[in-house]
């Protein structure tokens, strides 16, 4: 099946090394505004082929490389620069994309549109109101590397494997997420029930999950290997319909009294896109952090949008 990658950056271009490597995608097409960038991100990919499953790998600055592409995905935009937030970037971003999803459209009505771009939640709402898709083929990685970090993060402090760690990072992709402690477990055991478990060392783990974009982009300029890892986890997990769990930013109409935004709540994701979002029991806590998280993306998307 065919992947279509809306910008060649750090983002789009470690996407489509990720997806090479996988092998999940028959086809990838590197779209970009600037095609020498474009040819040259395809060319270094092409060379490798032959160490991987093979995947034919096509270039060029044409919308018309997004026609019948299973899964589009949208990385195009500025990068965010160190100091910056991501809703800094929300003006210059989201006038891409405006002018952006109609192109999309016009070749392909039928793909699954993933959003990367940040802000991640108020594009991912942009993409939703204007791009004429049905909500359920609309979303956005979200807080899926938030939680990947955050399950890194207390496995080394728990000297466990990650993939025991059960806990989930919810709301914005960005600097009103939350942890939802209520729920996180190892292997179905709570936290507290280790002896090592200490409420500071926890809340260390949070917070450094809740920087570490800010860390990494102050040290190397950019993030983008987790990303285009956690981008690949999605584009399989949809084209083997897996049918798995996962933080993604999607449309809420009514969860707790949130309605009309765009945040990241655990959904059950196939080939058609978002089949199901769960709405997980929440503490009186993590209720009011979810509503602070919604409330920063409102304000945002009023902003901006």
């Amino acid at each position: 099946m065919k992947v279509a990658i809306i910008g060649a950056g750090f983002v789009g271009s470690t996407a489509a090394y990720a997806l090479m490597i996988d092998g999940c995608a028959s086809d990838i097409s590197l779209i970009d505004i600037n095609k020498e960038k474009a040819e040259g991100e395809a060319l270094d990919l092409k060379h490798g082929t032959i160490f991987t499953p093979g995947t034919r790998i096509t270039y060029g600055d044409s919308y018309a490389l997004c026609k019948d592409a299973s899964i589009i995905i949208i990385t195009a935009g500025a990068n965010q620069k160190p100091g910056e937030t991501r809703l800094d970037l929300g003006k210059k971003n989201s006038a891409i994309i405006r002018e952006m999803l109609p192109k999309i459209a016009k070749e392909n009505k039928d793909a699954i549109l993933l959003m990367v771009t940040n802000p991640l939640d108020v594009l991912t709402y942009l993409a939703v109101k204007t791009s004429g898709y049905p909500t359920s083929r609309v979303f956005g990685t979200g807080t899926l590397l938030d939680t990947a970090r955050f399950r890194q993060y207390l496995s080394e402090y728990y000297g466990v494997n990650s993939v025991d760690v059960h806990a989930y990072i919810l709301g914005e992709h960005g600097d009103s997420e939350f942890p939802v402690w209520s729920t996180a477990n190892i292997s179905g055991i709570r936290l507290k029930d280790f002896k090592r478990y200490k409420t500071e060392e926890l809340d260390l783990a949070f917070e450094k999950t809740r920087t570490a974009a800010y860390e990494i982009i102050s040290k190397k300029g950019a993030t983008y290997y987790a990303i285009g890892l956690a981008i690949a986890k999605i584009v399989r997990v949809i084209l083997t319909d897996q049918e798995t769990i996962l933080p993604v930013s999607c449309f809420v109409e009514d969860y707790y009294g949130i309605t009309d935004v765009c945040l990241s709540l655990p959904c059950i994701v196939g080939k058609t896109g978002i089949k199901e979002t769960v709405h997980p029991t929440l503490d009186e806590k993590e209720r009011e952090s979810l509503k602070k998280s919604a409330n920063v993306i409102k304000k945002a998307i009023k902003e901006i949008l």
